[in-house]
């Protein structure tokens, strides 16, 4: 298994943990780390913290590890979530 570690800001947790499952895992646990499974890869949302760029101007950071059976299967299930966490402006 191969995994890598990334940050997401400004995403609610509770809808990163939708789009693992929208790509076919199962929530495993209901706390810290939130473990999801899935028949070629896992993930975790490891922590979320609050990041004060000034004052008023505050964003969640939310950490999660990206686990697959190996490297191509890793940079396709990033790229699918990436996908997903797409947020344009306008």
């Amino acid at each position: 298994m191969v995994d890598r570690i990334l940050e997401f800001r400004g995403i609610n947790r509770d809808h990163l943990g939708m789009y693992f499952e929208e790509l076919g895992g199962t929530l495993v646990t209901d706390s810290f780390p939130f473990v999801y499974e899935a028949a070629s890869w896992g993930a975790e949302i490891l922590s979320e913290d609050e990041l004060a760029f000034t004052k008023t101007f505050i964003v969640n950071a939310v950490h999660i590890r990206f686990a697959a059976e190996n490297e191509e299967a890793l940079e396709q299930l990033i790229k699918n979530y990436r996908y997903k966490t797409t947020r344009v402006g306008g």
